[in-house]
């Protein structure tokens, strides 16, 4: 069995003296494990860079086999970009995290494989890439079936004046409304319902604290073991301590 795709690297680790095992995200065949004979060499260090987009062969003799990416050629570089912000190359981190631990291995996921592409090529500029992050962890729950309403207030309908959200129902809720349970909801910052607004560390730090939540309550429903990865706490942690 064999298939060509663009994919996105999630994560490489060592295998033997001289191969590495790669987790790549695709839009067609998702998550998805390959060998790659002698990644672990200096001829592969600087294509097998986590967040590099890759042109990528993969061959098993079954579909369900480990099998060999005996093609993994770069197209684009990403962990250049990262590495010169310390907030970028967080916000790579806890992405390819989320995705390696959430996912389902081999599940065919179009718009999350897109979503991440865009977000991903938004790290270099601040404001694009902290609006992307935050709306791409918001496509994550999604695509897992957790899928938040924010487009209204569960209580009253109105659009406007959103500041809230229930942790039962993943719904919005307005300053008003939930002024008397605002100790028991999610803060929502306004960036995320309103048009033109420049999240800063403050109210990226408020959209994670919301999507978090929602994170690990799915993944503590669906048995996950590691419901929130160290990449991504240590992501909050760094919003907050530059707030």
């Amino acid at each position: 069995m064999e298939w060509r795709a663009e994919g996105i690297l999630l994560s490489v680790r060592k295998h033997g003296e001289t191969a590495a095992i790669i987790e790549t995200l695709t839009a067609e065949h998702g998550r998805h494990a390959g060998l790659v004979h002698g990644g672990a060499g200096r001829r592969f260090t600087a294509t097998l860079q986590p967040g590099n987009q890759l042109a990528l062969t993969w061959r098993g003799r079954l579909a369900e086999n480990l099998g060999t990416y005996s093609t993994a050629e770069l197209i684009r570089s990403r962990a250049g970009i990262a590495l010169e912000d310390r907030e970028a190359l967080a916000t790579l981190d806890s992405a390819r995290a989320l995705l390696t631990v959430l996912l389902p291995e081999r599940a065919a996921m179009p718009d999350l494989y897109e979503g991440t592409h865009a977000m991903l090529d938004a790290l270099g500029d601040t404001e694009a890439r902290r609006l992307g992050y935050a709306k791409w962890e918001l496509l994550l729950l999604s695509e897992l079936g957790l899928a938040l309403d924010l487009r209204r207030c569960a209580v009253t309908g109105a659009r406007e004046g959103l500041a809230w959200v229930s942790p039962k129902s993943g719904r919005a809720v307005t300053a008003e409304a939930g002024a008397e349970y605002a100790d028991r909801l999610l803060p929502l910052p306004a960036f995320l319902t309103t048009e033109g607004i420049a999240p800063d560390r403050a109210a990226l730090a408020d959209a994670l604290t919301m999507t978090g939540w929602f994170l690990e309550t799915w993944a503590i429903q669906n048995g996950i073991d590691r419901p929130v990865p160290a990449a991504r706490e240590r992501l909050l942690e760094l919003l907050r301590k530059l707030t």
